[in-house]
């Protein structure tokens, strides 16, 4: 096999990657697969995040291939979905196809893996850099293998590419103790600040500020690792969430445009968020439509603020979940032009279009939207 060459100093190009925040004019996007799923495997920090029932059938299935049914209809959306931002005349990179049931293994623990359907989480975007996650579920450890294909290629183009430190994952990042905390109890969290862990998915980007919340798959040590990494150039906001199980911002916070940002009523007290979010249009999320379909009910990873699982196009046009109505609704009298799409299937394997895209490139340049 010929491998491709760098390119000399003078034939360099303008980086192929290039993402300040969350609503530049999209370009190019990597798209999640579905090929190989796997039922992830049985572990505290998985299950922490589901009922109790769900966590039992979980246990039980982990390792498995997910049911023929349910990748069947996430993948007839996810197709349109795909042909959808091809339409739009946006670039789809799609990670390579693998087997997750194989079996992997540390020095300290075993595990199979779980699927490559959400770019989100396992890579940041920051300016031309692709960042590499440190993430706390041992099933999702070489998850970015899949996708070392397109970071290669985006790295001999110009890209800079980076890897957080490879956590241990031992007992001793999660506590034993842990259990989910009642409603006016304080928050607590399954992770221990033994190393940095974080899911990229955690964050949202506005030019030279970030914000984050801590969560069950984020700690405090992550949140300060990517803070020195970054630099004073950046600013990293923590948004206090009041959901009881916590993993991934995207149904907390969505960053909508300059000026406006996108508010769960439930998981967000508005008078405790960050101060320099106070300049800004705050608007409130409606409540999610209720879902019929029963077997998704029973087998969802995500909560009903799906809806709010957004991605932005430009600064007007945004692709919504078609069944969310309330939300297609809101969108349009807030000024934007939602673009309705199906992809209410694909919430078994972890997410919706924010969740199941990473943008890798914007049409923008690095600002500050705070004073």
């Amino acid at each position: 096999m010929e491998i491709p060459r760098l390119p000399r100093a003078a034939e360099r190009l303008v980086p192929p990657v290039g993402s300040h925040n969350e609503w530049d004019p999209l370009e190019e996007i990597v798209v999640g697969r579905l090929d190989g799923a796997t039922i992830p495997a049985n572990h505290p920090v998985v299950a922490c995040n589901l009922p109790p029932w769900a966590a039992r059938l979980q246990g039980l299935a982990a390792g498995l291939k997910y049911p023929r049914r349910l990748i069947e209809r996430a993948q007839q959306e996810l197709d349109e979905f795909i042909a959808l931002l091809q339409s739009l005349g946006i670039t789809v990179r799609r990670p390579d196809a693998v087997d997750h049931r194989q079996r992997f293994a540390t020095p300290d623990w075993s595990s199979r893996g779980f699927c490559n359907t959400c770019p989100r989480d396992s890579m940041l975007v920051i300016g031309d850099e692709i960042i590499e996650t440190p993430m706390a579920w041992p099933c999702r450890y070489f998850e970015t293998h899949s996708y070392r294909t397109l970071l290669k290629d985006y790295f001999r183009r110009g890209a800079r590419w980076t890897a957080a430190p490879r956590p241990q994952l031992t007992d001793a990042l999660f506590d034993p103790d842990f259990r989910v905390p009642d409603e006016g109890e304080p928050m607590r969290y399954i992770l221990t600040d033994f190393e940095p862990v974080f899911d990229a998915a955690d964050f949202v980007r506005a030019g030279r500020d970030l914000f984050v919340t801590r969560s069950n798959v984020t700690n405090g040590m992550g949140i300060e690792w990517l803070r020195r990494h970054l630099g004073s150039g950046y600013r990293i906001h923590e948004i206090e969430s009041r959901c009881r199980t916590p993993m991934h911002i995207d149904t907390t916070l969505s960053l909508l445009a300059p000026g406006k940002a996108l508010v769960n009523p439930e998981y967000v007290d508005i008078d405790r968020l960050p101060d320099v979010l106070r300049s800004w249009d705050l608007l409130i999320a409606p409540e999610p439509d209720p879902i019929d379909d029963r077997l998704l009910k029973l087998t969802s990873m995500c909560g009903k603020w799906l809806s709010m699982n957004l991605l932005m196009v430009d600064e007007r046009r945004v692709i919504a979940e078609r069944h969310h109505t309330g939300m297609l609704r809101a969108l349009e009298q807030w000024g934007f032009e939602p673009i309705p799409c199906d992809l209410l299937h694909y919430a078994p394997f972890g997410g919706s279009f924010h969740c199941a895209t990473l943008d890798v490139r914007r049409r923008g340049e690095l600002e500050s939207y705070f004073a």
